[in-house]
């Protein structure tokens, strides 16, 4: 999955350039899905039947003739709800504490650079610029450097690929002295997807569950070494 996260202050621009790269990249064809991290306390369903419902439930969907929703009663990491946004292109606005995917910064002022992270920056977009960054100036270029350059690591920070966690690796991959190929949580020796979306593990569980997959079905009938297949709906 191609990914993107746009981070900046309130009152920034990162919403208008999210709402606007997520419509270019569909225009282009592409399957776009976002994820919004705000600050507030609550989600907008106050005095509503979900809120309602929300109170007593650990998790509440809701269904409209046009859009679905579901409402969690505890936080989620953006990781769990993957799967689940079926999607090309990942848009997230915000998330400042994320460290596992590129950046482009909306600025107020240059100074912010080093607190929003420009070790994981591709670019700034808006009037302000940072030294050290290249800057684009309009949403197409924006949508050609996602394409080219967006990832998603699995944020396991499993140490595996050598680096201590997915925000090492990740600054490593922006600087280009690595690729998202060289994280060690998914392998086609290996491979597990949910929803169509890879599901990481580290190298141990990897192992653990080939090795015993193997082990139980080399007692079946008709086992024989070679690329094995297994379908599941959960």
């Amino acid at each position: 999955m191609k990914a993107i996260q746009i981070v900046g202050y309130k009152k920034s621009g990162k919403t208008s350039l999210a709402v606007d790269l997520a419509a270019v990249l569909k225009a282009r064809g592409h399957v776009v899905s976002a994820a919004k991290f705000t600050h507030n306390p609550s989600l907008d369903k106050a005095d509503t039947d979900t809120g309602r419902l929300a109170a007593h439930c650990r998790a509440v969907a809701a269904f409209t003739p046009s859009e679905s929703a579901v409402f969690w009663s505890g936080p989620r990491f953006l990781h769990d709800v993957v799967p689940l946004l079926d999607a090309e292109v990942l848009v997230v606005e915000g998330g400042k504490e994320l460290a596992c995917m590129p950046r482009l910064l909306v600025l107020r002022d240059p100074a912010e650079a080093d607190e929003l992270g420009a070790g994981l920056a591709l670019a700034t977009f808006g009037p302000v610029t940072a030294s050290g960054l290249p800057h684009l100036g309009d949403v197409e270029a924006v949508a050609d450097l996602v394409l080219s350059r967006g990832f998603l690591l699995p944020k396991l920070d499993c140490g595996a690929c050598g680096e201590p966690d997915c925000a090492a690796m990740a600054a490593r991959i922006v600087a280009n002295e690595a690729t998202p190929a060289d994280c060690q949580a998914v392998h086609e020796s290996f491979r597990v997807t949910v929803g169509g979306a890879p599901l990481a593990m580290n190298p141990f569980v990897e192992r653990l569950l080939a090795a015993g997959i193997k082990a139980m079905l080399a007692q079946l009938k008709g086992y024989s070494p070679g690329r094995v297949e297994i379908g599941l709906d959960a």
